[in-house]
């Protein structure tokens, strides 16, 4: 196992049109690539405007099956580039049900698996009605072997729950990667904004204290309907150091290497994994 690994974040900006956005992440994953990542990463939903602020039957027309097309084009892109690519869909199942999904593509071009979402917000109601288009996830935690770490790839909500990130670190994961879409209601509210922006990031730094992982959490940037999303991807490291941010406004990469002996170091004088004592059931 490799000690270090260089990863991509893609922090975008999307369109309308889902043939402009697999466009726009076909030329920054080969970018990335090019800039040395082995590990890329999407945005959440990143073929499309975050649909989930209200409840329209129309979006229901957007979603694919994994496989499927995108993850088809992608996996030919993972091939070139011999990346492993991660990419969160809206999945239409063969039993004819939906999920925000993650497909995890490596090198070879095939899917080393697939996450469905577990925790869906529907809360403020009409900004965040993700309970009206998808079911709740019944793939479990999974983590996924590449050829260079053991990755998992939770998404958005499911950062605000210690249990995931604590589940697939015990599971083996060494980075913790969360695609997003976060932003903040067309209201000025002041500082309470600054407080919400800072929660988010502080809650994510935890976890890679309490797991001794790095995190990565790559969001996008724009303003759609009622929400200007804040950007801001970043890595933490297992301290909860941040060793790599954007900005709030423009598209941008992130090409980080990250120092996986780090982990091993940690675990060394931190043994919060091998020293947890389990006093309730999950």
């Amino acid at each position: 196992m490799k000690k270090k690994i260089t990863i991509g974040l893609l922090q975008m900006r999307c369109d309308r049109d889902p043939k402009t956005n697999l466009d726009n992440a076909i030329k920054r994953i080969t970018r990335a690539a090019d800039a040395g990542a082995r590990l890329i990463c999407l945005p959440e939903l990143f073929l499309s405007p975050y649909f989930c602020q209200g409840r329209n039957k129309k979006h229901f027309a957007l979603a694919e099956t994994i496989p499927g097309p995108t993850t088809t084009v992608l996996g030919r892109l993972a091939r070139d580039t011999k990346t492993t690519i991660i990419a969160s869909l809206f999945e239409k199942s063969k039993s004819g049900k939906y999920y925000n999904s993650t497909a995890a593509i490596g090198p070879d071009g095939k899917i080393l698996g697939t996450y469905r979402k577990l925790h869906l917000p529907s809360l403020p109601p009409g900004l965040y009605d993700e309970d009206f288009y998808f079911t709740r996830g019944n793939l479990g935690l999974p983590v996924w072997q590449t050829p260079e770490v053991t990755i998992a790839a939770p998404i958005c909500y499911d950062q605000w729950f210690p249990e995931v990130a604590r589940a697939v670190a015990v599971a083996g994961a060494q980075i913790i990667f969360y695609p997003t879409a976060i932003g903040w209601p067309q209201t000025d509210r002041g500082s309470l904004q600054r407080t919400e922006h800072q929660a988010w990031q502080t809650i994510q730094q935890s976890h890679a204290i309490a797991n001794t992982v790095f995190v990565a959490a790559v969001n996008r940037v724009g303003r759609e309907g009622q929400l200007r999303f804040w950007g801001t991807s970043f890595v933490s490291d297992p301290y909860g150091q941040i060793i790599a941010k954007v900005s709030s406004k423009k598209e941008e990469n992130i090409i980080v290497t990250c120092d996986l002996s780090l982990i091993n170091s940690m675990r060394r004088d931190w043994a919060f994994l091998d020293e947890r004592q389990i006093t309730c059931s999950l």
